[in-house]
């Protein structure tokens, strides 16, 4: 019985583990995407507010998952994005141009969840 407690307890950790990563990496996506570029003041003049939703549901959407890839991460960019061109007063190309963007910063990205990673094993 005691057995059982403790596979389920590890199991509950590991999931709160990867929730934690993944809300660390959407962070770090938002935060790089305004600020950590010489570009950064200048998008934070140019951002709409159609603009601050899609970036927040792409995040929202990254920390529901447990283990976070390139191409989820960019399937999740993909799905957001499409939903935003059938907006009236959105250009479909700023969306289109917009989540090229963010597909960008998967590197970055990356470099976070790795960070988190190592923080969370020590």
């Amino acid at each position: 019985m005691a057995e059982q407690k403790h596979s389920k307890s590890k199991a509950s950790h590991k999931v709160a583990l990867g929730a934690g990563i993944a809300t660390i990496a959407a962070a770090a996506a938002g935060a790089y995407f305004l600020y950590g570029t010489k570009e950064g003041a200048k998008r934070r003049k140019q951002i709409s507010g159609w603009m601050l939703k899609m970036k927040g549901e792409v995040l929202e959407k990254m920390e529901v998952m447990e283990d976070i890839s390139e191409v989820a991460y960019h399937d999740i960019v993909d799905a957001v994005a499409k939903s935003y061109k059938n907006i009236k007063n959105v250009e479909p190309k700023e969306v289109t141009a917009l989540a090229e963007e963010l597909k960008k910063h998967w590197k970055n990205i990356k470099k976070h969840l790795l960070g988190a990673n190592k923080k969370s094993k020590k």
